[in-house]
């Protein structure tokens, strides 16, 4: 996924130049063929401003564009300021022929920056962050731009009528919305917008216009649970265009003062999901959906198995922790029959020395069973690491530190081989704390090796251990 936060050495702004900061132009391409280089800035297509990528498909849908180019002079280094001047600005045509692309990569997908989020949502997951991470961590974006290009959710509190306008104009469908609840004196309490809260009537006039949406509801016990969460489904219910609803347990750190539980309790999650229960079967009987999913965490936390496959309506809300444990355990079943798991449990019981899976406390009960089922259980050690630095209920390998990670490995105490799943490093290769692979292993004087955070991935990895 791309990082908005962060700017590559074109991914800077050049005074009276908006637009889109070119990274790399393809040799041969239309852009090519027309002298455009890295470090031209497209300000515009066929005079209509650019504001990111979306503006630019919509504009240069054709097999011709005239763009409007910002330069800088030949002999100017490309700086990571503003102070680089633009020594010139020109209109390009550029033509293609059918199914050749414009040859163009942008240096990031929003050329205006980030709207950032404008609420104090008593749940927040950021502001309950301790200091010194890094600087992209701290951003709460909350733009609709991003909810339709990368599927993050937004609380259209921010969206104007202008917004609604382009979002029905250019089809930004569907959309993923974090709602939370529809009383009002429950969304004050729980979104704390500063302006006026005009979500719901913004999402009214969405769904009417044919604009589909995934909701995201975090519940938060005592407050928009029980009574309330039936209201606000029963809300989204009675709106069409509204394809699947997501609820996901408060997540709280021992950085804050707010929230000592969530649904760590069996009893707390069993009821939860019970509250669910009577919707899914209802939705089910009626259209074939179950429409309303629970997250992974509330399942395992009530000690319930997890719904099967084809109770996910194919996974809407995977990128919001919904089905990810189902994935894995029916991509682990899938290598039972000849693949690295059944070779593994049919040989002669040594995997090439001291083999330990690194994982987070919540899924370890989960991998202890299937390592167990594998026959692989006392060859392979699950090492399930505590999340110290974050603290509160936070226990998910995603959000797991080098430090907890080594402090894991040395109380371990094995000079073995240990699995990294690698959704605890990002695209740069670093954790949340900062550090690369490279210092986990001079931290630990341990042979750590990265692997697929998927069941596939695990198992070749546990092929090439032996």
């Amino acid at each position: 996924m791309t990082d908005v936060c962060a700017r590559s050495a074109y991914g800077t702004r050049m005074p009276g130049a908006d637009g889109g900061v070119v990274s790399s132009v393809e040799p041969g391409s239309s852009a090519g063929r027309a002298g455009m280089v890295a470090g031209d800035v497209i300000v515009a297509v066929d005079g209509e401003p650019l504001h990111d990528i979306i503006d630019w498909r919509w504009l240069a849908d054709g097999p011709r564009a005239v763009v409007t180019v910002a330069s800088r002079r030949a002999s100017d280094t490309i700086p990571a300021s503003h102070a680089a001047p633009v020594s010139s600005v020109r209109e390009v045509t550029l033509e293609r022929e059918g199914g050749e692309s414009w040859g163009i990569e942008f240096a990031d997908i929003l050329f205006d920056g980030v709207r950032t989020c404008a609420n104090r949502c008593l749940f927040c997951f950021m502001a309950q962050l301790p200091s010194g991470l890094r600087p992209a961590l701290y951003l709460r974006d909350d733009d609709f731009r991003l909810s339709f290009l990368q599927g993050n959710f937004v609380t259209l509190t921010n969206v104007t009528p202008d917004d609604v306008d382009r979002i029905v104009t250019q089809g930004l469908s569907p959309l993923y919305v974090s709602l939370h609840a529809v009383t009002p004196a429950v969304r004050e309490r729980l979104i704390c917008p500063r302006g006026e809260d005009r979500a719901l009537e913004v999402l009214d006039e969405l769904l009417v216009s044919g604009i589909d949406v995934h909701v995201q509801i975090v519940a938060v016990p005592g407050v928009n649970d029980g009574d309330e969460l039936d209201a606000t489904l029963t809300w989204l219910a009675e709106r069409e265009g509204v394809l699947s609803v997501g609820v996901v347990p408060l997540g709280y750190t021992r950085h804050q003062s707010v929230f000592a539980r969530s649904y760590e309790a069996p009893a707390d999650a069993r009821a939860l999901l019970e509250r669910l229960d009577p919707w899914r079967e209802a939705f089910a009987a009626r259209d074939g959906i179950r429409w309303v999913h629970a997250a992974d965490e509330l399942y395992l936390n009530a000690g319930l198995p997890l719904p099967p496959a084809e109770e996910y309506d194919g996974f809407p809300q995977f990128e919001n922790g919904i089905g990810l444990v189902r994935v894995f355990f029916d991509e682990w079943d899938a290598l039972s029959g000849d693949d690295a798991v059944s070779r593994r449990r049919a040989g002669s019981g040594a995997l090439g020395g001291p083999l330990a899976a690194v994982t987070g406390t919540l899924f370890a009960p989960v991998l202890e069973s299937l390592l167990e089922a594998a026959a692989l259980a006392g060859r392979i050690e699950v090492l399930a690491v505590e999340n110290r630095f974050f603290g509160g209920d936070v226990s998910v390998t995603g959000l797991l530190t080098a430090n907890d990670i080594a402090a894991a490995v040395a109380r371990h105490g094995s000079a073995g081989r240990y699995l990294l799943p690698d959704v605890v490093l990002n695209a740069d290769g670093l954790t949340l704390d900062g550090s690369t692979l490279e210092d986990l292993r001079h931290r630990t004087g341990a042979d750590v090796r990265l692997v697929s955070s998927s069941a596939v991935g695990l198992a070749s990895a546990l092929a090439g251990a032996h």
